[in-house]
Parts: C-alpha cells; sequence; structure tokens
C-alpha cells in the first residue's frame, strides 16, 4: 500500500539515514523508539505522550496523526508535534514558557508549514515549478552570484514568514547603494569596523569583506541558528575565514591565511540579538535591515556608534510609511500622515526624523547623506556627530509641515510660527471648511550631501556597478537642483569640482582633526535644495497639452527658479518655485489639445448625429 510520510525532525538511526524520511513506511517508527515491548510515537514528544503498546499506539496514531495529512505523490505527510519549529512565545513574551506549533514537513524541501492549507499550496508550487522529487538529503539549495559572492538559497527564501534564511532579489539596488557608502567611508579611515545586524544569508557582509578586503572588518549577526549556519557554510562557498570568537576592538590584522585555501578575508559571525551586540561593542559602520521596521533597533545603535561613523537603516514596512496604515505609522513613528503626491519623500522625511530623535536621545546630532525612497524599501544614511551642541541642531530640524489638501500646496511651519495664513494657496479663503492638515513631526533638513554622493558614484564605477550609476547621477542632480549632466568620473575630476579626498587617516580621538573633518564635510555640503516636489501630469490643465518634462525643466530655469528631477517620482519636478508659479509656467506653455476649427466642426457632427 501506500506509504505513510511521517517526518520528525529528529535523529534517524544509522540505518535508516540513508532513505528521505518521506520514504519510510510506519512500521520503521514503530521500532523506532521502544523500551520493553513499549513503543513511543515518533512524531510527539515524550512528555505529550508516554510510551505505550502498538494497540494503543496504532489507535493514536490513526485518531491524530493520520486523520489530518497532506498527500503528494503517492506519500502523505502528517501532522508533527515534535519541537521541529521556533517556539511560540506567550502571551507575557517569554519563549521559556511558550508552546511548540504543530506543522507539517515537505518532502520536497526543508519547510515546515503550520497549516494544512498552506502545505497543499506549497505542493501544488513544487508541482508548477516541476519539482515532484523527493530531497535525498531534505534540503534543496540553490546558488545565487551577485556581485561576484556566492551564497546558497533554501526553495522558500522569499518567505521569511515560512524560512529563516530569507533573501529578497529586488533589494539589490539596496545592497549596493549601502556597499558604495561603506566603501568611501573606508576611504576617510582603515580599518573600519562594520555591523550587518540582520545576516539572514550574510550576502551584504560577505560582499563587504570579498571587495574591500582589509579595509573592513565584518561582523555579521542574526539570532537565529540556522542562519548563523547558513552564513558559515557561505563563508567557505567564498573562501573567506570564519571567525567565531568575540575581537577585541582596533585589534591585530583581520586578514590571516590559512595553511590550506589561503581565505582572501576574515568575517566574524554570531548568533547575537542585534541590539545586545550593538550595545556590547563600538562600530564605524552599522547597517540595519530588518523585516520591517528598524525603530526598535535605533536607540541601541546610536548608543555605541563611534564619532563621524555612519548608520544606514533600510525600512520595508511600506504600508505604514506611504499612508496606508495611519495609526501603525503613528505608534512606530509619532507621526500624523495622509496619502499625497509626495508620498516617497514624505517617508523619507519621516523615518530621518525618527533617526534624528533617537540619536538626539544619546546626545548626538546627525547629518543626512544619502535619502532614498523606491518600490520596495526606503533607504536612510546617516553620519553622526556626537556632542549636545550637535544633538540641538539636528533637533531644531524636525518641523511640523501645513499641507494643503485641496491643490496640495506644502511649506514647513517655522520655529514659534502661527497656523494661521501659513500657505501661500488661497484655498482656505474660497473653499468652505478647513482645507489645511498638519502633518508630522518631519525632518526639514536636506536630504542629500552632495560630495558624499559623488564619492559613492567614483565608488560604484571603481567596483563595476552599472546597476546604480544611473541612480546616483540621479540623486546628485537631485541634491544640487539642477539639470546640468556634467559629471567625470575619476578622483581629478572630483578635485576639480571642490571635493576634498584626503581625509584624516588613523586614530578619531584627537580633538582638532575631528574638529577639521566636520569643517570639511560642511564645505562638502552644496546649497540646500528645496524640500518636496510636484508632480506634472497630478497638476497638468484639462484640455491642454503640457510640454515635455525635460523642454518644462528648461522654461522653468529660464523663469529664474532652481529645477532638478527626483528619483523619488519619474514625472515629479523639484523646484522652489511656489505651486502658483509652477501652475503659471505650465499653462503658459501648454497648448490646446484641439483648434477652434476642429472644435466647432466636432460640434456640428455631434448636432447632426443627434
Amino acid at each position: 500500500g501506500r506509504k505513510h510520510s511521517l517526518i520528525t525532525g529528529r535523529d534517524l538511526s544509522q540505518n535508516q539515514a540513508q532513505a528521505h524520511p518521506g520514504q519510510r513506511c510506519c512500521a520503521d517508527f514503530c521500532l523506532f523508539r521502544s523500551t520493553a515491548g513499549r513503543k513511543s510515537c515518533p512524531l510527539c514528544p515524550e512528555e505529550k505522550f508516554k510510551a505505550c503498546y502498538s494497540h494503543k499506539l496504532r489507535r493514536h496514531l490513526q485518531n491524530l496523526h493520520w486523520k489530518v495529512y497532506a498527500e503528494f505523490e503517492g506519500y502523505r505527510m502528517c501532522i508533527c508535534h515534535l519541537p521541529c519549529r521556533n517556539v511560540k512565545p506567550s502571551l507575557s513574551g517569554d519563549h521559556a514558557s511558550g508552546r511548540h506549533v504543530a506543522h507539517y514537513h515537505c518532502v520536497v524541501c526543508s519547510v515546515t508549514i503550520a497549516r494544512k492549507t498552506d502545505m497543499i499550496s506549497h505542493l501544488k508550487r513544487h508541482v508548477n515549478k516541476g519539482e515532484t522529487e523527493a530531497s535525498p538529503s531534505g534540503q534543496a539549495y540553490e546558488i545565487m552570484k551577485e556581485l561576484g559572492t556566492n551564497v546558497q538559497l533554501l526553495p522558500n527564501h522569499t518567505t521569511p514568514q515560512k524560512s529563516d534564511t530569507y533573501f529578497n532579489r529586488k533589494m539589490k539596488t539596496n545592497r549596493q547603494l549601502v556597499f558604495c557608502s561603506l566603501a568611501v567611508l573606508a576611504e576617510e579611515r582603515n580599518p573600519v569596523e562594520c555591523l550587518d545586524a540582520f545576516g539572514a544569508t550574510g550576502i551584504m557582509g560577505l560582499q563587504w569583506a570579498k571587495h574591500l578586503l582589509n579595509a573592513v572588518r565584518v561582523t555579521i549577526t542574526d539570532i537565529s541558528e540556522t542562519c548563523v549556519k547558513m552564513i558559515k557554510e557561505n563563508c567557505k562557498l567564498n573562501n573567506i575565514r570564519v571567525d567565531g570568537g568575540m575581537r577585541v576592538p582596533r585589534g591585530s590584522d583581520g586578514a590571516s591565511g590559512e595553511v590550506e585555501g589561503v581565505p582572501i578575508a576574515t568575517v566574524e559571525v554570531a548568533k547575537m540579538d542585534a541590539n545586545v551586540i550593538m550595545h556590547l561593542r563600538p562600530f564605524d559602520y552599522i547597517h540595519l535591515d530588518p523585516f520591517g521596521t528598524a525603530v526598535n533597533y535605533l536607540d541601541a545603535a546610536f548608543r555605541n556608534v563611534r564619532n563621524l561613523g555612519i548608520i544606514s537603516v533600510t525600512s520595508t514596512d511600506t504600508g505604514s510609511l506611504y499612508a496606508k496604515s495611519p495609526n501603525v505609522t503613528l505608534r512606530h513613528y509619532g507621526c500624523h500622515i495622509v496619502r499625497t503626491e509626495y508620498y516617497r519623500e514624505l517617508a523619507a522625511r519621516m523615518v530621518v526624523a525618527t533617526v534624528a530623535r533617537a540619536a538626539a536621545r544619546c546626545n548626538k546630532g546627525i547629518e543626512v547623506l544619502l535619502a532614498v525612497a523606491l518600490e520596495h524599501f526606503v533607504l536612510v544614511v546617516v553620519r553622526v556627530l556626537r556632542g549636545p551642541v550637535q544633538a540641538d541642531e539636528s533637533a531644531k530640524k524636525l518641523r511640523k509641515l501645513m499641507h494643503c489638501q485641496w491643490c496640495e500646496e506644502r511649506v514647513f511651519l517655522k520655529l514659534g510660527n502661527m497656523v494661521d495664513d501659513t500657505l501661500p494657496c488661497n484655498c482656505h479663503g474660497s473653499l468652505p471648511g478647513k482645507t489645511a492638515v498638519q502633518l508630522g513631526p518631519l525632518w526639514s533638513g536636506p536630504l542629500f550631501n552632495t560630495g558624499f554622493l559623488r564619492r559613492m558614484l567614483s565608488a560604484a564605477v571603481k567596483h563595476s556597478m552599472d546597476d546604480i550609476q544611473p541612480l546616483v547621477k540621479t540623486l546628485i542632480y537631485e541634491s544640487e537642483c539642477t539639470t546640468l549632466k556634467s559629471l567625470v568620473h575619476g578622483p581629478s575630476a572630483l578635485t576639480n569640482q571642490g571635493i576634498i579626498l584626503n581625509f584624516p587617516v588613523g586614530k578619531r580621538k584627537i580633538a582638532d582633526e575631528s574638529g577639521n573633518f566636520v569643517k570639511k564635510l560642511k564645505s562638502d555640503a552644496a546649497l540646500d535644495h528645496p524640500p518636496f516636489y510636484y508632480s506634472i501630469h497630478r497638476h497638468s490643465i484639462r484640455g491642454m497639452n503640457m510640454p515635455k518634462l525635460n523642454k518644462f525643466l528648461q522654461y522653468l530655469t529660464e523663469a529664474g527658479f532652481r529645477v532638478s528631477r527626483t528619483h523619488f517620482d519619474p514625472t515629479g519636478v523639484r523646484t522652489d518655485a511656489t505651486l502658483l508659479q509652477f501652475k503659471s509656467v505650465l499653462t503658459k506653455y501648454s497648448v490646446p489639445t484641439c483648434t477652434n476649427a476642429s472644435a466647432t466642426q466636432t460640434s456640428v457632427s455631434v448636432e447632426k448625429t443627434v
């Protein structure tokens, strides 16, 4: 008859380990654990079901495990009550007093799924992909290569709820932007102690170590034992030595060769909570990329980061960032927002404001180097400036935003300013009721540092990152609020444009070096770009053909306004003009969709038809 796949997750005996668990029959399980004629259930812990005689065990298997099974290619996957999955925490949040969840084991891959309907859907996806044979090892790895780094992926790497090792291919742009920002910091100081607090597969930390070599000392952490094991295997796959011990800060050289293979770099891999390791050790560069919001880790990140270090924060909770869940936004970020035409920049400024508040609680200020908001994530890169004076300067840039819900005009409130008569539009006087709403508090300062972006572009060219070079160029134009496309790669071109590349190297505890470096950073920053942007499609005039976007940018420049395109919206225009001035220029250069003669002929033909 058919064989029942009772996958236990326990260590098999030496004879049974040669066969896949899904191909073992129930008789094997009945003989799996037996003491003095009594047999234990292979799918239940001993504290739940004690050893009994065979007739009672068979009744237990039929009424509990065999009654609810998922069938696939002649195999029956029965429900398992062993502690194969992570413990579900109790209501108080204590994992020790939590309970284990019953689940199914897939015979094709290593996934464990709690619900039967989810397991059936999972098996259908295997059938659609042509994966109908059971994996002999229980693990079906996929090798993926990105930026010269190989990583192993499980078949369910795209579903973080069902897998500990999560990997998202769509975040390649995010990983390359983070890499370039670290490469810029590696030019300023050497070596750089950097932390990838949420390793998952470890691809980001491995890319740092493989391409920057001795310039960085990489630490990859994850709280999941499965992820830590996967990271160590990926290190061997890329010929990188794993340093499992706690390193002394500013110790000996990180890259030491082994006898066999001579590894190209050394990476420290630790199973530790992100908040714990950031409290225990100081770092120069910290990258936070949790699944969802990163607000729970900001206090620990600013607690121990070194002066003039860099913190990069990736937020993927787009539902709360893009005003789809305002209650979650208020709970996580302490901001009130509504859906606007500039919702992506609104999300970026909201994340920066949350980062600034976390830094101020540790008597630190921030300088925003980069803020990117795309479809799947919001990335913010800031430089940490120690001292209460810097913290006060950053806190002063947190302001409320007045937003007109009718015409979508917006303006930041000045410190101590009254709400009345703040918006330049006349909607509150011509329309009944209140048309304006207060949003925020938000970051009102600049979102980009031009000098830092140019050095990022140089790093992208150096490491052959062709995918993000157009994006970085757009960010540079946006930071300068210009449409002039006159970028020349190379250190000489950067020096000619007023960017200093001779940073202090070595120890950074000397006060005069830190002061001089801050002055150089301020000289790198160009004139602050105007906040927010207008969508040319949102404000187009009905019955008029508006000009092409590049032509319209030229018309605004000729009118005396600063103007540039923005990465937040392909149809957006960043300018210092007000909405009334923006519409006047748009109306001036728009042409009617049809002439008067053609309109008359159309009306006559309509009358004849009637």
